[in-house]
């Protein structure tokens, strides 16, 4: 076997590992319209997502006051959790997460999703004891703030140079840039991928087969 280019890899939750970008810009869309808001295009709604809810509101609508913004999250959480239980991980990533676990990597998640989101997905998908560590956007600092990355570094005892963090939006990819590791992008998910190769990636995959098969090869 080749060495290990790194120990440590990162994974965004939501249009990286699950398929769950076109479901949440969906009830994104919905809780503005069940709040009269200007509903956001569908591109808008899939650019704000990695990011913390607050920040992803924030961002949609930045003359809208903060008192309506819990509101607004949930209308979301309420379309969000009618389905989040059926919406599927991508092919092969189960499998792909079992094998780099099984390879001696340690693995974590990198998310927008609040703690309670994520422990949620977790207990749907059953992946949670292949993962040795977690940040949720309602712990530490939004994307692209580097927060995420630096407490999973420190946590896990692991060099900046030995670790990759893989998302699927240009907010992953910042926020490694800004922590100072390298990143792969899944050109498949929230953000196009034309876009992605703009923000230091080793690679932009078009597919989760793709990632699986770079992985195997490359980390």
């Amino acid at each position: 076997m080749k060495p290990k280019r790194f120990d440590l890899l990162i994974f965004d939750w939501d249009g990286t590992l699950m398929d769950s970008a076109g479901a949440i810009a969906a009830c994104i869309q919905a809780a503005c319209a069940d709040m009269g808001l200007p509903v956001p295009t569908r591109e808008a709604a899939r650019h704000v997502i990695g990011l913390g809810l607050r920040e992803a509101l924030a961002h949609l609508f930045p003359d809208l006051s903060e008192a309506h913004h819990p509101l607004l999250a949930d209308h979301y959480r309420h379309h969000f959790l009618s389905q989040d239980h059926e919406i599927p991980l991508f092919e092969g990533a189960r499998e792909l997460i079992a094998e780099l676990h099984a390879d001696g990597f340690q693995l974590a998640v990198a998310t927008g999703k609040a703690r309670r989101g994520l422990d949620r997905a977790f207990s749907h998908t059953g992946l949670e004891p292949y993962f040795h560590a977690s940040r949720t956007a309602d712990e530490t600092f939004s994307k692209p703030h580097p927060a995420m990355i630096e407490e999973l570094l420190d946590e896990l005892m692991i060099a900046p140079e030995r670790a990759l963090m893989i998302g699927d939006t240009t907010h992953d990819l910042e926020m490694a840039r800004n922590a100072g590791i390298d990143s792969l992008a899944a050109g498949y998910g929230a953000h196009p991928a034309e876009g992605l190769g703009e923000h230091g990636a080793l690679k932009v995959c078009a597919s989760f087969a793709e990632l699986a098969d770079w992985l195997r090869e490359n980390a």
